[in-house]
């Protein structure tokens, strides 16, 4: 959006130094990150907030939106996810500071949530009845208060419109602007691996990858096929992990993920919920070949059994990975026929004109 010239100021979380690294060169962004605050679980289920919120949510946070608010009048505040909702009460006590309010909707958060709590037992399942009864309850104020709202896959916009004031959600897929490997063969010479890639902070994911790596571990090992799971997570959470599964290689974050990508056979989506993945991205243009779990890549333009292979469950997903990884001539076409489904699309400059469009014409 700043290459379409706006002018932006993000507040927004610091969980991994993330500051550090920000972009410098663009002067019409003013970042102002700040750290998380671990809170005690008594703290969070007294909270309003669902645990999504209150991730990001910190003294340090409102105060720099109630200042930012106060300093000046903006054309828009932006709601990026529902992580960002802590800051929702500081914006509508000055609601008169903003002529817009977007939100960004990166998922149906209260489907998500109430999935997860279904899926468990005994003690947790209060707890997270009760994240996904507050979740619901946030979702709906954003929605709610929001002049404009986007999702990033078509089902979710349908799904969420109801509850909008305008009853229409406007579709903005994600975009990519990383590397795009022109040419690759998968040949034998390669490490007979699937990889996995991702951030690992968010319940769902964790849920997803654990049932996963249930199903999987013993027969890939049996198998003589290796998994390697590369991205960030709290160090205790891959600690966990790796006694759990100790023949998976749990990498955790890593400054370049392109070398990883590129000694694997397959990349996989063992999600069980929808909404954009980048990390889809991400392998479409290294022309890694990726097997998914149904539903788990919507708005990406793939094709089952031609530029990917969809699976109804982790055992089947399973299977899949062991009946594809020494298919050599298979994942080579997937990669190929993936890559120029997707090679004219996904441009971050045309999604962040377009979207500057959409909110000041709505």
């Amino acid at each position: 959006m700043a290459t379409g010239g706006t002018k932006l100021h993000v507040i927004g979380l610091d969980r991994h130094g993330e500051k550090d690294g920000l972009p410098r060169a663009c002067a019409n962004i003013r970042w102002q990150l700040h750290r998380r605050h671990h809170r005690p679980t008594w703290r969070r289920l007294a909270s309003p907030l669902p645990n999504l919120a209150s991730f990001g949510a910190s003294s340090a946070g409102r105060q720099a939106v109630d200042q930012a608010l106060a300093a000046e009048v903006w054309d828009a505040v932006v709601f990026d996810s529902i992580m960002s909702g802590w800051a929702l009460g500081s914006v509508l006590r000055q609601r008169h500071r903003a002529r817009k309010l977007v939100y960004l909707a990166h998922n149906c958060e209260t489907i998500a949530a109430r999935r997860i709590a279904d899926d468990t037992r005994g003690v947790r399942w209060l707890a997270r009845r009760l994240d996904a009864a507050k979740t619901a309850v946030l979702e709906r104020r954003l929605l709610g208060a929001a002049d404009f709202v986007t999702a990033d896959s078509p089902d979710d916009c349908e799904t969420l419109a109801p509850f909008t004031t305008a009853k229409k959600v406007s579709y903005v897929p994600a975009g990519y602007d990383g590397p795009r490997v022109s040419r690759r063969t998968i040949t034998e010479r390669l490490p007979r691996r699937a990889i996995i890639v991702g951030s690992f902070d968010w319940l769902a994911k964790r849920e997803s990858l654990e049932r996963f790596l249930e199903a999987a571990t013993a027969r890939l090992t049996a198998a003589r096929v290796d998994l390697q799971v590369v991205g960030s997570a709290e160090p205790h959470y891959l600690d966990g992990l790796r006694r759990r599964y100790p023949s998976v290689d749990f990498v955790g974050p890593v400054a370049d993920v392109l070398p990883y990508m590129a000694a694997a056979r397959i990349a996989l989506v063992p999600d069980l919920l929808g909404g954009f993945k980048l990390k889809g991205l991400d392998y479409v243009f290294n022309r890694l070949p990726i097997l998914s779990m149904r539903g788990s890549l919507p708005g990406m333009p793939l094709e089952d059994r031609r530029s990917y292979g969809l699976f109804d469950t982790h055992v089947s997903l399973v299977e899949g990975i062991l009946s594809h990884i020494d298919s050599l001539d298979t994942l080579n076409a997937y990669h190929q026929r993936a890559f120029d489904a997707c090679a004219k699309t996904f441009d971050w400059s045309q999604i962040g004109r377009q979207l500057i469009a959409d909110i000041f014409r709505s």
